[in-house]
């Protein structure tokens, strides 16, 4: 597939997908993610939304434009079922609320996060969203964060409302013209939720289920040290229910959740191996054994990835590195000043 054709998804329009079901792409201001798919499930008497996109004029534009193509208007929006709490799926639809007085509905694991980011706006608590760059050995990765996102232009979003509703695992959505049901998928966030329409075989993955990439993992503003133990046992969770199309947050429309879970286990098990490695090498920071890690489907080196791509691949082999200690592989110990630190665990 060409770089082009893998980036057809993110370009301006709406997909019919059937059934009253549109996808409506809106942009972003990231260098590795070009939008965001946001889900319109339509009747006769109005549209909800599956995520939002993010607060920005342009994204709002869009999505103006693409209710439009199939006859609705911002105010016709009832609900904004969201899977989860990062900016480019909730700014959006706090910043409609205020006016518009749609209804939002996130999952019950990100109360935690939602707290953690108002500890955040007054001073308290982590200062950087998604981990904590000195335990990962990565502190000089701090400037290079802050005049990344100065310079893509990323909003300063603040107003981290609470949602409408909060949504307990399995809780049963009846909406005019299908029934979802919420299933809690932990990993990419505390409080992931996809939504799976059983009658249709639809799934709104979020991005929990991401059919070109791997989901970054525990990205969020209380982060959890066990999160990839989460995510993977939220796939094999994914994998007990019926199959069904894969309706992801970032990338096109496939036809089975399930064959593209299986990928993401492998990955994981392979990333894993890698991560030991890495460790058995002498290499004992997260910063240290991502940096002795080859990076994306093209197998890029550490030092070619922006600062946000740095951090995220920082981040996430540090949460390789706690599979790997919970499974007696690897021992964690914490430096004198603060740092966790890797080995291999002496053989039995």
């Amino acid at each position: 597939m060409s770089p082009a054709d893998r980036h057809a998804w993110s370009e301006p329009g709406v997909e019919d997908l059937g059934g009253g079901v549109y996808r409506i792409p809106l942009p972003l201001p990231m260098d590795g993610l070009k939008a965001v798919n946001v889900y319109a499930i339509a009747d006769d008497q109005g549209v909800d939304l599956i995520d939002a996109g993010i607060a920005l004029v342009q994204a709002r534009e869009r999505l103006t434009k693409g209710l439009g193509e199939i006859g609705y208007e911002l105010g016709d929006i009832r609900n904004f079922f969201v899977t989860h709490m990062h900016i480019d799926h909730y700014s959006l639809a706090v910043e409609l609320r205020q006016t518009l007085h749609n209804v939002i509905t996130l999952g019950e694991g990100e109360r935690a996060n939602i707290a953690a980011l108002h500890d955040m706006a007054r001073g308290r608590g982590n200062r950087i969203f998604g981990g904590d760059l000195h335990r990962l050995g990565a502190a000089e990765l701090g400037k290079a964060l802050a005049a990344d996102q100065d310079r893509r232009g990323v909003p300063r979003f603040t107003a981290w409302e609470e949602p409408d509703r909060w949504l307990a695992d399995g809780t049963e959505l009846d909406l005019r013209s299908r029934t979802l049901r919420a299933v809690h998928t932990p990993g990419h966030t505390r409080g992931h939720v996809v939504f799976h329409d059983a009658a249709a075989k639809i799934m709104f993955a979020g991005d929990h289920v991401l059919p070109h990439i791997t989901p970054s993992i525990g990205f969020e503003a209380a982060p959890h040290r066990l999160a990839l133990s989460d995510y993977l046992s939220s796939l094999r969770r994914t994998l007990a229910l019926p199959d069904a199309r894969l309706l992801p947050a970032h990338g096109p429309v496939t036809g089975s959740t399930h064959d593209r879970v299986n990928e993401l286990l492998a990955h994981h098990d392979l990333r894993l191996a890698e991560t030991r490695q890495a460790v058995q090498a002498g290499h004992a920071t997260a910063y240290e054994v991502a940096k002795a890690i080859k990076w994306t489907r093209r197998q890029r080196r550490f030092t070619d990835l922006d600062p946000v791509s740095q951090f995220l691949a920082a981040n996430e082999t540090a949460a390789h590195l706690e599979v790997l200690a919970l499974r007696g592989q690897l021992t964690h110990e914490v430096s004198a000043d603060g740092i966790d630190l890797y080995q291999v665990a002496p053989a039995d």
